[in-house]
């Protein structure tokens, strides 16, 4: 359950005004022989570790024309190897009283378990033997391909904002490979084999590829111990490529998606640029945009929610995003839902101008303390989930952040300043490097 807003304040000013220092998040990091990362986050509250390996290897990986081998691996990792038969990982688990999953993005492939601290020597053993000894059965391969159709048909091409979605992003990244969807493209996917997912795993399934991150009842020296009698003697892959992406070139018009559909009973209008990432030791941009997205539309008491919901009853719903943590160039987004009555155009129009009307007047400067100490009090309730702060290292540790940027950025959002933030929005949102997109209902005739 959340917390309420006015504890967080408080917990929050209590520090401020004790003049207190926030603590590290106890964490050490090291390096296997074999070039594998290892992060350790201590939390001795409970009995219970979240054991991660990451892998720099996601969606924008794949080679042209394999859209979702990535995804698909993360499927076939399941499937067994030469000790473990197909299913038997994740029953061994659950047997043990632990979870697990795993999931893709563009940037990363990553597997987890959550269990007791002291069958942590059982996960370890079960994750490194699939590091280096997957196994897969041609039937397995066809099997889970279907599966795959099946999560995109529900996922992707029975919501028509998922399929906006995709086609605006496919239009907002016309070099770059996050224009490809990370489950793939239904056309792609059917020619997905073995050989494919074979390939991907071998090229990229490496600890010299791979972070892993341990948080939870555990010291260093335990992970290290482990890590080093399970990871460390599975060899580096030599011929781990860079990652070379090529990147996108300047955007000089202003792009536009309009879907119509027979399901859509909500129209809505969606707008995102292209903006920056956050950089290892050049974080200030985009904290910036972080708190521009807060300002803007984070929340009951944001701009947008203020002006187009509450003074002016343009929307029912408004709302603004930032996703700083990726490897490459990511975007700065908005959605207005128009209220009953006012069309697409009107709301993108007022949309427009409570952005044009921000970047002449910036943040008031209580709103933007307010936001700054929310987030404050939100880092101090967040340092009690240790597989939060997880997902949290190794989230950044794959996109190209370290250590040391994790805990500096708590730090940099509450140094930056409104002239900051208006300068970042000014550099970003421009309306002809902007991808609109429309989703509509079909017309009506006559």
């Amino acid at each position: 359950m959340p917390k309420p807003l006015a504890l967080l304040f408080a917990v929050a000013l209590s520090l401020s005004l004790s003049g207190a220092v926030l603590a590290s998040d106890n964490v050490t990091s090291f390096q296997l022989e074999n070039g594998m990362d290892v992060v350790v986050i201590e939390d001795h509250r409970a009995p219970v570790v979240t054991h991660m390996v990451w892998y720099r290897a996601g969606a924008a990986d794949e080679p042209p024309g394999q859209s979702g081998i990535a995804h698909f691996l993360e499927h076939l990792m399941f499937k067994g190897t030469e000790t473990l038969a197909p299913g038997e990982f994740s029953a061994a688990v659950a047997r043990n009283g632990g979870s697990d999953n795993a999931f893709t993005s563009q940037d990363y492939t990553a597997y987890f378990q959550r269990i007791a601290a002291d069958r942590l020597d059982l996960v370890m053993g079960m994750e490194a033997d699939r590091m280096e000894n997957l196994r897969l059965a041609e039937a397995d391969v066809r099997t889970e391909r279907e599966v795959i159709i099946e999560e995109r048909n529900q996922r992707v091409e029975n919501s028509p904002s998922a399929l906006l979605r995709e086609q605006k992003t496919a239009a907002q990244y016309l070099n770059h490979p996050y224009g490809v969807p990370i489950i793939g493209w239904r056309h792609e996917i059917d020619t997905l084999d073995r050989e494919a997912a074979l390939k991907f795993y071998e090229k990229y399934y490496a600890p010299n590829n791979a972070i892993l991150v341990v948080a939870g009842d555990v010291t260093p020296d335990e992970v290290r111990t482990l890590a080093q009698e399970h990871y460390g003697a599975i060899p580096a892959n030599s011929d781990l490529p860079p990652r070379a992406r090529p990147q996108e070139p300047p955007q000089q018009a202003e792009r536009r998606a309009m879907m119509r559909d027979a399901r859509v009973s909500q129209p809505y209008v969606t707008r995102s640029y292209l903006a920056p990432e956050r950089d290892s030791g050049d974080q200030q941009e985009a904290a910036a945009l972080y708190l521009l997205s807060q300002i803007l539309g984070g929340g009951q008491t944001s701009v947008l929610n203020q002006r187009l919901q509450i003074e002016d009853k343009i929307a029912v719903q408004v709302g603004a995003w930032y996703s700083a943590t990726s490897l490459d160039s990511t975007t700065f987004d908005f959605v207005v839902v128009p209220a009953a009555g006012v069309t697409l155009e009107q709301a993108e129009s007022a949309l427009d101008e409570v952005m044009t009307e921000f970047v002449e007047t910036g943040p008031k400067p209580e709103q933007l303390e307010r936001i700054k100490l929310q987030l404050r009090a939100e880092e101090i309730y967040e340092r009690d989930d240790a597989a939060g702060l997880a997902r949290r290292y190794g989230r950044a540790l794959t996109s190209g952040l370290t250590v040391e940027d994790v805990q500096n950025w708590p730090e940099i959002l509450q140094d930056t300043t409104a002239d900051q933030i208006v300068e970042a929005a000014q550099r970003v949102l421009d309306r002809q490097a902007s991808v609109t997109g429309q989703l509509r209902a079909p017309e009506v005739t006559q």
